[in-house]
């Protein structure tokens, strides 16, 4: 993508977007409602033009294809929506046909395609099943299965997972990585959940008010984050969820809802380390620790802490900046 503008009236949905998402990636694009996200995604998949800028899928430009042209690029590009958009009048195997029926595929070709899709997403001889017979986890499922259905190049999750429990969220972002590995697909989530992108992306953009604020890889944005809409991301991540998400991890537990200015983020060996208590045995400080946690991210682990710093201002910079020295990372909480 390169300076993408679109605009309704007087409104500024996406304002000068540059993006290079690579092949055979996980690549979340996470903002505040409002923020230009669904805007941005039916113009990277061709669903709206933009009014300025410029979309390439690897070397070809595809912005400005003429409508057969653009009509054979949608058919490889898959979508899946947060509320499934599926036929109530079709069962869950007609479902994942449709998209193979107006490309036109012999019908035996379907029937067999269709069961392999099935086993894919974990549906086997449920084929039958009416739509209204599923559960909301069962029915993003048929709607992942016919999404892959044409075998897209580009599989487009927009918010795909804001309408299901925890449990079942963590389930099926577990089975879209999975299936992006088996199919080597870029994945492009589309999401306001900090937790999503932890869970599933190995490379995040935050926008905000149509404008791409910070991007890199995931660890690099949950240790290091710059802007002021991702420090309020991190800040709201939902505690507790360790059991849920299947008891690997450890997240940010707060235990007392008072004080908290600074927050520290710790990455890799660091998490391990007993920095603050070599810190308060050699500066006389006192660290008042109002939470924390270990997550894992990307590969890493990241530790953080929400803490108050006793003494003094030359006292407090002195901490920080001895803090910083050792490689963690100094921030002081949004209020």
């Amino acid at each position: 993508m390169e300076h993408l503008q679109r605009s309704y009236g007087t409104l500024h949905a996406v304002h000068d977007v540059s993006l290079t998402i690579p092949s055979n990636t996980v690549y979340g694009i996470i903002g505040r409602s409002g923020a230009g996200k669904s805007t941005l995604v039916r113009l990277i998949s061709l669903l709206e033009k933009p009014d300025a800028g410029e979309i390439y899928y690897d070397e070809d430009r595809v912005d400005h294809l003429p409508k057969d042209q653009l009509i054979q690029r949608r058919r490889r590009i898959g979508m899946i929506f947060q509320n499934f958009n599926l036929f109530s009048s079709r069962n869950a195997g007609e479902n994942i046909a449709y998209p193979m029926e107006i490309s036109g595929m012999k019908k035996e070709e379907i029937e067999k395609r269709v069961q392999e899709l099935l086993k894919l997403v974990e549906l086997e001889g449920r084929g039958s099943a009416p739509i209204s017979t599923l559960s909301g986890g069962q029915k993003q499922r048929v709607a992942i299965a016919r999404a892959l259905a044409c075998n897209p190049d580009i599989l487009f999750c927009d918010e795909a997972t804001s309408a299901l429990d925890p449990q079942t969220t963590r389930s099926i972002l577990t089975l879209i990585k999975e299936i992006q590995k088996k199919m080597n697909l870029t994945v492009v989530m589309i999401t306001h959940q900090m937790e999503v992108v932890r869970d599933s992306c190995d490379l995040v953009a935050v926008l905000d008010d149509g404008r791409v604020v910070e991007q890199g890889t995931v660890a690099d944005i949950f240790a290091n984050p710059s802007s002021n809409v991702t420090k309020d991301f991190l800040s709201h991540l939902a505690s507790n969820d360790s059991e849920i998400r299947g008891g690997d991890y450890d997240d940010i537990v707060r235990w007392s809802s008072e004080g908290g200015r600074y927050i520290f983020r710790f990455r890799g060996d660091l998490t391990d380390t007993p920095v603050l208590s070599r810190l308060s045995q050699e500066m006389g400080v006192d660290f008042n620790i109002r939470a924390g946690g270990v997550q894992h991210v990307g590969g890493e682990e990241i530790g953080t802490l929400i803490c108050d710093i006793s003494g003094d201002d030359n006292t407090v910079e002195s901490v920080i900046s001895a803090l910083q020295k050792q490689g963690v990372v100094v921030e002081e909480a949004v209020k």
